[in-house]
């Protein structure tokens, strides 16, 4: 679409420059093309009409065929309000206006018929609609269509007359003047293979439906292509990244045997092996890896990540993982020392807190190749951590980084960029993964290592509290640890600190003979650390906690886990949460403690929670309550704003446009085959603001 296309809305009839700067305001809509992809957000079906007499309070929206007996003006200033008094048959009732009263008031002649729709109230023994809308009864059984759209609006718009009525008929209007100027974007071939109607019909029927099973078909038509496209960019992004970025072969096996056959602790799962031999893949293939690995928490992503170290080791390479926190790094550094040991060799850890002596030997010794892993906080991207070769990065919890901030890595060699994993313990819905890391390999670790039980996890309100405080007893008794969470009440310190300390306060009160840490947002990084390291050493019996703890401490000896206010959570957080728990054999609980009263998204929430252990289930119930922008951040909300698509509702759809990309490229990797320059066309026509998420690893 072009030409036509980029006309300034201010040039449609019934527009203006005046309703023009406020739709720009208002919807961010600016020209002819963006107007006519405001689609419909739903439609009603104005076929039936209502006596007065029927009407009731759990109705929505009504249509009523009335007289007007009388206008008035009631009330003064800005408690001023005009009332047409109307009737049918059965009864009278008023229509009521606050706004644009003047502009109504002309419209109103005494005697006339309209129709009227709104939403009916009752006041006192009168039924009334406020700011209905209206047509003279005549006009609009001319030519009536039944479905009528409704479009999203705001109130600075209604008060212009640009509700959804209003911006239909300017609608009605722009769709006129544009069809015959609508090109097809998609070949023949996929039109006939997935049964999707013309583009030109698409966009009449989206507007102006004739009948259900048209609007349906639109409906899909527009969304498939919508998907199409945004699956072509990402895939062709693939292609070019693999063409272009060359990564070192590194195919060298003998230090993976030597630690599979003298030194590895404990079986691999199938998952395990199956995401190992899709990663040694792509690092001997002399193609650049950009790899993400999803894994629930304790699903052994750290071992994964530790032999695909030893792949590029073992191949004259070194090796990096980058966290986003101390406690993670850490964490990360404390658990692969033990198998680097093993092997007899160096690995070293960089943050923020390592002393300026200690950094400039590790820089020495990296530029010198003799350090072969190295793991680190943001202290890994500064211009002077300098490698001899490096040739894996491995990027843990990536969400928590910005694209530069990950960019620097990849510049760390300058002769090949290095092969990239990229692990997240944030289950990602496969429909959100498609279209967020559509570029990106995709493997999943879906089995948990033998031995770990399901942790059981329970709902309980605060009545419960004496037992649920006897039931933490029991458990510390039997030598166990406990953590118990509190919420970040808003965006304050002081409010968190008090939520914390409060419950800090019970807790002692509850349990005087324990040794209790605590540790919240608001304390230095040395005493933070000091508090999780008596709770990690076993000095201290219970954790009580902000969401600090979400990401980072490993205590497998933890085997319950209590989140208190558990509504104010969203979902993939309780589930974090609860990972913390369950990490070694014994039997772990998790206690979700809320008010009586909930809200339905929140019941919803806590069911799901009790129901399943299952991330990548827990995500999808996530996805539908959040919606895809809120699920990933504000940072990568761009690449979901869908105009009419909807990842938590139209996975078939989008895995089918996939396919159809994937055959597309397959066949015709350029775009230049003559039934492909639809394709080519809208390809080139698309905004070239959409980030290389190719890069983002």
């Amino acid at each position: 679409m072009s030409g036509i296309f980029d006309t300034k809305i201010e040039f449609l009839k019934g527009v203006g420059p005046q309703r023009a700067a406020l739709i720009n305001k208002e919807l961010n809509i600016f020209i002819y093309g963006e107007l006519i992809q405001h689609y419909p957000f739903r439609y009603e079906d104005r076929t039936r009409f209502f006596k007065i007499r029927d009407l009731n309070p759990d109705l929505e929206n009504v249509q009523i065929i009335a007289k007007i007996q009388k206008v008035e003006l009631i009330g003064i200033g800005n408690k001023k309000r005009l009332v047409a008094h109307v009737a049918d048959e059965t009864g009278e009732m008023e229509m009521t206006w606050f706004k644009g009263i003047q502009w109504v008031q002309k419209k109103l002649p005494t005697g006339a018929v309209y129709i009227f729709f709104g939403k009916p109230a009752r006041y006192g023994s009168k039924w009334s609609i406020a700011h209905p809308e209206m047509e003279p009864l005549s006009s609009a059984n001319e030519q009536r269509n039944n479905f009528q759209p409704v479009y999203s609006t705001t109130e600075k718009l209604r008060a212009r007359f640009l509700d959804s009525r209003g911006i239909s008929k300017i609608m009605e209007v722009l769709v006129h003047a544009c069809f015959p100027h609508i090109n097809e974007t998609l070949p023949a071939e996929i039109l006939h293979q997935y049964q999707l109607i013309g583009k030109k019909e698409a966009i009449q029927q989206i507007h102006f439906p004739s009948k259900p099973e048209l609007l349906h078909r639109a409906r899909k038509r527009l969304k498939f292509e919508e998907f199409f496209f945004l699956q072509l960019r990402l895939l062709m992004l693939k292609a070019t990244r693999t063409e272009k970025f060359r990564g070192q072969s590194l195919g060298n096996t003998e230090l993976l045997t030597d630690f599979y056959q003298n030194h590895i602790p404990f079986e691999l799962t199938n998952a395990q092996k199956r995401v190992i031999r899709e990663a040694f893949a792509d690092m001997k293939s002399g193609k650049q890896m950009n790899r993400l690995i999803q894994g629930d928490v304790g699903s052994g992503k750290t071992m994964v990540a530790f032999i695909c170290m030893l792949i590029a080791i073992g191949s004259g390479a070194q090796a990096c993982l980058m966290a986003p926190t101390e406690i993670l790094a850490n964490q990360h550094y404390e658990g692969l020392k033990e198998y680097a040991d093993m092997m007899g060799m160096e690995i070293e850890i960089l943050t923020g807190s390592v002393k300026k002596s200690k950094r400039k030997a590790i820089h020495e010794k990296l530029l010198s190749g003799e350090l072969k892993i190295l793991i680190g906080t943001h202290a890994l991207l500064e211009d002077v951590v300098q490698f001899q070769n490096l040739g894996l990065a491995i990027v843990d919890e990536q969400h928590r980084f910005g694209v530069a901030q990950r960019a620097k890595l990849w510049a760390k060699n300058e002769d090949s960029i290095p092969h990239v994993l990229v692990m997240t313990a944030t289950p990602i819905p496969r429909t959100l993964a498609m279209t967020l890391y559509g570029d990106l390999d995709v493997s999943v670790i879906d089995e948990l290592p033998a031995g770990r039980k399901p942790i059981q996890t329970v709902h309980r309100y605060d009545k419960d509290r004496l037992k649920v405080f006897g039931f933490i007893n029991e458990e510390i008794k039997k030598g166990r640890q406990v953590y118990i969470v509190y919420p970040l009440i808003e965006e304050s310190e002081t409010l968190d600190l008090k939520n914390v300390m409060d419950g800090f306060e019970s807790i002692s009160r509850a349990f005087p003979n324990y040794p209790i840490s605590i540790v919240n947002g608001s304390m230095k990084p040395e005493a933070k650390d000091y508090e999780m390291q008596r709770f990690v050493k076993g000095e201290t019996k219970i954790m009580v906690a902000t969401t600090v703890i979400e990401v980072g401490v490993n205590v497998p000896n933890a085997s319950v886990m209590v989140i208190e206010n558990a509504e104010r959570f969203g979902l993939s957080q309780l589930h974090q949460l609860r990972g913390r728990v369950g990490r070694g054999a014994e039997q772990s609980y998790c206690i979700l403690m809320s008010k009586y009263e909930l809200s339905k998204e929140g019941r919803v929430r806590l069911e799901t929670m009790v129901r399943t252990n299952d991330g990548f289930e827990i995500a999808d119930v996530d996805l539908k309550l959040r919606g895809p922008g809120d699920l990933m951040g504000t940072q990568q909300s761009g690449i979901t704003d869908l105009l009419i698509a909807d990842l938590s509702k139209d996975a078939p759809i989008l895995t089918l446009a996939r396919d159809a990309a994937q055959q597309l490229l397959a066949q015709d990797p350029s775009l230049s085959l003559p039934e492909n320059a639809p394709v080519l066309r809208q390809v080139k026509q698309q905004k070239k603001t959409a980030v290389n998420w190719s890069r983002i690893s």
